[in-house]
């Protein structure tokens, strides 16, 4: 019927219009498949994507990095990867392709998008001319260690011409010679110096309270391992949080922590979220003394830990081969809630209030790691219970250090 019309009424229409007409339809047409084409994505993650209209370009004073959503390209990078497994510097069990995770060679195809402006790959390139004749250092646990060992293997492949050595008391170090780059990484799981304890025959204040043994803490004096870090360094990452959430290191009943200040135990003894606070309180102090003039300084918040049915030594596990939804966050991480993984957001009050006015840049991971369940180790880690804590490599902290970059060009070069 359409087709008989529109034969019977070809000549009664004028020329110009509908020509007109077809131009106008065609053009929507095209444009309608060129926006169903460039925002296509699998049906497993239109739930992670944005409309192309809500992006801009990065601004430090009002983009949010940590409110996005993690968008899925499954199709190959034209440009060479980053690194790969062979890079040595990897910890063997963070190597979730050599140790064949299921989902080791998707880890890398999945890109954080800030709701509101972009977080691009950082040139690796470009970053070592940028910051040549720089010291970096990374202090904290073994989290910290997981990023600067990304932050390695990607220099790395741009610049293979490196001196191994451990600067100002680092667990390790390098230093990429042509651009006299130096990156580092001091290992302290508290912040603050720490050792066993036992009760004095002699008795004394902490016997008489009933301790026999535990971790002495002295929250005013830094760990000897990071302690010359800030005179030496140009630009320090700081994380810590997940040793102070570990009953199984520091049991509240068999091996305490013991808290010291000014060399004599604080009375009454305090709990271990009060013992951040005031360690976080003199490191402050102390890197804002010892700091190098012109020195940068970040503290990274807490990395989310991924237990589910259980903690690491109770038959938790991390099996999931894609990130949460919004809602499987709320659920593991939500303090309203009370979730089963809140140790990440409990962590982040205590530094952002210890933090607040200390001229400490943050470097905010924690909400865009929470989606992603997908990206640890887990059983290929080769321990006796799934690693749902550190992240396999290539991964997560790829993103930790495009982020980090992009914040310290804005501060370097954009102020």
């Amino acid at each position: 019927m359409a087709t008989r019309d529109h034969h019977n009424y070809t000549k009664k229409v004028p020329l110009f219009p509908l020509l007109s007409l077809l131009c106008f339809t065609s053009v929507f047409l095209i444009l309608s498949l060129s926006r169903k084409t460039s925002s296509s994505t699998p049906s497993h993650s239109n739930h992670l994507t944005f409309a192309s209209h809500q992006t801009r370009s990065p601004d430090p004073k009002s983009c949010d990095y940590s409110d996005g959503a993690w968008i899925y390209n499954p199709d190959p990078d034209p440009k060479p990867a980053r690194y790969d497994a062979t890079c040595k510097e990897i910890f063997k069990g963070w190597n979730c392709i050599s140790n064949n995770k299921s989902n080791a060679l998707e880890l890398t195809k999945w890109r954080w998008k800030p709701r509101l402006c972009d977080l691009p790959p950082f040139d690796p390139v470009s970053f070592l001319h940028k910051f040549r004749d720089t010291n970096i250092g990374f202090v904290g646990d073994s989290l910290n260690r997981n990023m600067f060992v990304s932050l390695f293997c990607t220099l790395k492949r741009v610049s293979g011409e490196v001196k191994k050595w451990r600067p100002a008391g680092a667990d390790r170090g390098f230093t990429f010679l042509h651009y006299n780059l130096t990156i580092a990484y001091h290992r302290t799981n508290l912040l603050a110096r720490y050792g066993r304890w036992s009760a004095n025959a002699n008795g004394g204040v902490l016997e008489s309270l009933g301790y026999r043994e535990g971790f002495r803490v002295d929250i005013d004096v830094p760990e000897g391992t990071w302690a010359e870090a800030p005179a030496f360094h140009d630009i320090l990452i700081f994380n810590t949080g997940h040793w102070w959430w570990a009953p199984s290191k520091f049991d509240p009943v068999k091996s305490p922590m013991i808290f010291f200040e000014k060399d004599q135990p604080v009375i009454p003894q305090i709990p271990p979220h009060v013992g951040l606070d005031m360690v976080l309180k003199h490191m402050v102090l102390f890197v804002e003394k010892q700091l190098r003039p012109g020195a940068i300084k970040f503290f990274r918040t807490q990395s989310p830990r991924h237990f589910e049915g259980g903690d690491w030594d109770q038959g938790g596990s991390c099996q999931r081969l894609q990130p949460l939804l919004a809602e499987q966050v709320e659920e593991l991480f939500s303090l309203k809630n009370n979730g089963t993984n809140v140790e990440a957001r409990l962590v982040n009050q205590h530094l952002y209030k210890a933090l607040k006015g200390s001229g400490y840049h943050i470097l905010d991971i924690t909400h865009m790691s929470e989606f992603r369940a997908d990206a640890h180790p887990s059983t290929s880690g080769g321990k006796k219970h799934d690693d749902c804590m550190h992240w396999c490599l290539p991964g997560i902290t790829d993103t930790w250090n495009d982020l980090f970059i992009e914040h310290l060009n804005n501060i370097k070069f954009r102020d």
